[in-house]
């Protein structure tokens, strides 16, 4: 996927605006028994569809941390890259709030706006950005974040 290219400049020009929104994503009972398996988190309300009906969400739902780790996927897909920019990394998140469960068989995008750009005095430059992840058909989020990168240029 080719993401459109901006200048430093242009794109420091966008805080305060939305700057992407990434495709859907379908979190199906596959997906969520694959993170399951790689975080060791076997928790029925994810895992056991029999057990899970049972439970007010009626059905498995998936991982906080499954809907979160989608984000950088999400991001890469739905944010300008910045010309110049030979690395970016994950510096941490600020706030994060697991709004609503995603249930299996859902889909899910992320929403990206852009709050805040400062070069930091090691020379690379801080983006701080307001995710939310939202659930197709539903008013409620799945999840909202401020989350933290670093790139270098």
């Amino acid at each position: 996927m080719t993401r459109p290219a901006v200048s430093l400049e242009d794109y420091q020009a966008m805080v305060g605006t939305e700057v992407g929104m990434s495709d859907w994503v379908l979190v199906d009972q596959v997906r969520i028994d694959q993170f399951a398996e790689v975080t060791g988190d076997h928790q029925f309300i994810h895992v056991n569809p029999e057990l899970a009906a049972q439970t007010p969400f009626g059905t498995t739902i998936a991982h906080g941390f499954l809907t979160l780790s989608l984000c950088s996927s999400f991001a890469y897909q739905a944010l300008p890259s910045v010309k110049g920019v030979k690395m970016g990394v994950n510096y941490g998140l600020n706030k994060l709030r697991f709004m609503a469960p995603v249930k299996s068989g859902k889909r899910i995008r992320g929403k990206f706006t852009l709050a805040d750009v400062t070069q930091r005095p090691d020379g690379a430059w801080q983006s701080t950005l307001a995710v939310s992840v939202e659930i197709e058909g539903e008013s409620k989020p799945a999840l909202a974040a401020e989350w933290v990168s670093l790139q270098y240029l």
